[in-house]
């Protein structure tokens, strides 16, 4: 099974009371929320993946194979009409971790959680020095869903890989990394944030008939060739099979994605959030050096 910890945040559009809470104060906040209890939320950024999730069922068995867990900063109080709002949403998620401000990515490994989703910076980041599959999502209402398959796309360097081919890059250049890339085609890359996610997902996959399998996966990067290879030759390495693979040699990869139809993209630079976020769900993941020079 594969368990994926959300915050309220990124499950429902909380933008009206999440924006009392920054103008007014806890106390307004909670006071909204209690008031409101009994008005289900609207979806947001993260609903319509969760929901396609939550429906991938055994072939065999037809048991669930995706368990979602509810992670919040609100208290039990507040937090009460987020499970309304799930409950009005018909949504199977019955654990959640109401954590009253503090960070809940501390009960990631009791959850046994292997992909975290908030819309909370730090917990974010918290997440991934631990060692978890996390990203920020932008939040925004929830797009129109097109087809039941779950499509998930990911960027290579510092996601999926590594940052070592990108330290080059941000150091000497793109002739630099081109080198590096060619002198060593034949030396897998080592895994990144997300390569054992993406693993769970491959693993879930084969489960399923040959062109059957409810989840799709792409990995979307700005590399092109010869820089392929090395890619190709690591997940070759890895035991792992992605059904798609564009090499975009640095286009923008908005229009890309919403080929691919994707419910959701993780992505670490910032300049390719903004331009996909607009379009699709999509995970900023805080990691390698290109994050680290923006933090200062």
């Amino acid at each position: 099974m594969l368990t994926l910890a959300i915050s309220s945040r990124t499950l429902f559009d909380l933008h009206d009371a999440h924006q009392i809470y920054l103008d007014e104060g806890i106390e307004a906040y909670r006071s909204y929320q209690l008031a409101h209890e009994d008005v289900p939320l609207d979806p947001g950024v993260a609903f319509p993946l969760v929901q396609k999730l939550l429906n991938i069922r055994h072939p065999d068995t037809k048991e669930s194979l995706v368990e979602v867990v509810l992670v919040s900063r609100n208290n039990g109080d507040t937090g009460l009409r987020i499970f309304n709002s799930i409950e009005h949403h018909n949504l199977d998620i019955s654990r959640a971790v109401f954590s009253n401000g503090g960070s809940p990515y501390d009960y990631l490994s009791a959850l046994g959680v292997e992909l975290f989703l908030s819309a909370h910076h730090a917990d974010v980041i918290g997440a991934i020095e631990a060692g978890y599959a996390a990203a920020h999502l932008m939040t925004r209402k929830a797009a129109i869903q097109t087809d039941q398959q779950v499509r998930v796309a990911f960027d290579g360097d510092a996601v999926l890989f590594s940052d070592e081919s990108e330290q080059i890059y941000q150091a000497d250049g793109l002739e630099a990394f081109r080198q590096n890339e060619h002198s060593r085609r034949n030396e897998p890359l080592n895994p990144g944030p997300f390569s054992a996610f993406l693993k769970k997902l491959h693993d879930l996959q084969t489960l399923f008939p040959p062109g059957q399998a409810p989840i799709r996966t792409a990995l979307v990067t700005a590399r092109s060739a010869p820089s392929h290879k090395r890619v190709i030759l690591t997940l070759r390495e890895w035991g792992i099979r992605i059904d798609e693979a564009l090499f975009l040699g640095g286009q923008d990869k908005a229009r890309f994605l919403q080929s691919f139809k994707a419910d959701i993209f993780f992505e670490d630079q910032l300049t390719y959030v903004k331009t996909a976020s607009e379009h699709i769900a999509t995970g900023h993941v805080p990691y390698g050096v290109t994050n680290k020079q923006s933090e200062n």
